[in-house]
């Protein structure tokens, strides 16, 4: 078993945000040159996840955000000193990594899947990790 490592960072411009990275997951896969592995994108910040979701309408990233804001509010009477405890509990809920499998060169998305950075405490500076097992 082999591995490839690679990142790249995420640049984000609001307080809660979906970035759609499947190009840049793609890119990876394309210079790595593997035809066969599983690729794992891994989010190393307490206040930040990944998902998978729809990526050809975007009414989906606003119902998305729209309702997780819903299910954890920001203001809440939350301990947590820094006052981003909702950041942490979404980042948690939603997860810090995925797996995706690919093929032929190609990471074996469905037709409307895309790979989404979802930020809950920005602006910031992130950094997304991806490893290739093949």
């Amino acid at each position: 078993m082999e591995q490839y490592l690679g990142s790249f960072k995420v640049r984000t411009k609001k307080h809660t945000e979906m970035i759609d990275i499947t190009k840049e997951l793609e890119d990876i896969v394309w210079k790595s040159g593997i035809e066969s592995g599983v690729l794992t994108v891994f989010i190393p910040h307490t206040t930040a996840a990944v998902t998978i979701n729809e990526n050809a309408d975007p009414d989906v990233v606003y119902d998305f955000t729209k309702e997780i804001d819903k299910i954890v509010p920001w203001e809440d009477n939350y301990h947590h000193g820094e006052g981003n405890s909702a950041a942490h509990l979404k980042a948690s809920i939603m997860g810090f990594s995925e797996n995706i499998i690919i093929e032929k060169g190609r990471l074996l998305l469905g037709t409307w899947q895309g790979v989404y950075f979802l930020e809950y405490d920005g602006p910031r500076s992130r950094t997304v990790y991806v490893k290739i097992i093949y």
